[in-house]
């Protein structure tokens, strides 16, 4: 079982060293390659990809290093509201280390809840016989609606998160489609005449 925790550790680590460059630098931009296709490129060179299905119920999210190497897939799955239920996080070749479900509240419809899964090796309560995630992360609102930074919950014995897994949360901070889009400009437009009512 240590050996198992410190495999899990180790990869979460890993992951973990992907993705906190990329969070700790300006914003990156968007860039519309399509009415499928975003592309966020960082200050780096890195750059996010994102691809949804014609449906809008798959949203693909590749995560490549300047250099163009794969980092991270995920895949998520999305309900009818353009909100993730659930997605698969795989490895640069695209082997499959984690799934996780979402969890929204009924009456706002705001995300509260994140539970992530090994995807390896399966892990069942022996109170319950359900399986457990390795990790719960809880989000709370305040006034305005903003949303909380996760609280996480391990389960691990005597360890804290960012001592275990230091793992970002796979919640999308925001869907790169639902994107507000600037009206095109009409450079030789004239100004409409405005009609006098009686």
């Amino acid at each position: 079982m240590k050996q198992l925790a410190m495999r899990i550790c180790r990869e979460l680590l890993a992951m973990a060293a992907i993705a906190a460059p990329l969070a700790a630098e300006a914003p990156p931009k968007t860039e519309v390659d399509g009415p499928f296709v975003r592309v966020m490129r960082n200050q780096d060179g890195s750059s996010t990809v994102f691809r949804r299905s014609p449906d809008n119920r798959t949203l693909t999210k590749k995560t490549l290093t300047a250099q163009g190497t794969v980092q991270s897939i995920t895949i998520y799955r999305m309900d009818a509201q353009g909100n993730p239920r659930s997605c698969k996080i795989c490895d640069g070749q695209n082997q499959e280390l984690f799934k996780v479900s979402y969890g929204y509240e009924s009456k706002f419809g705001r995300l509260v809840e994140e539970h992530m899964f090994d995807a390896r090796v399966k892990r069942i309560d022996p109170n319950s016989g359900k399986e457990m995630p390795v990790q719960r992360l809880l989000y709370t609102y305040d006034a305005q609606g903003n949303r909380s930074r996760p609280m996480s919950i391990v389960l691990i014995p005597g360890k804290k998160a960012d001592e275990v897994y230091r793992m970002n949360p796979s919640a999308l901070d925001h869907n790169p489609f639902n994107e507000p889009k600037d009206p095109p400009a009409k450079p030789r437009a004239k100004p409409r005449a405005k009609s006098l009512g009686k």
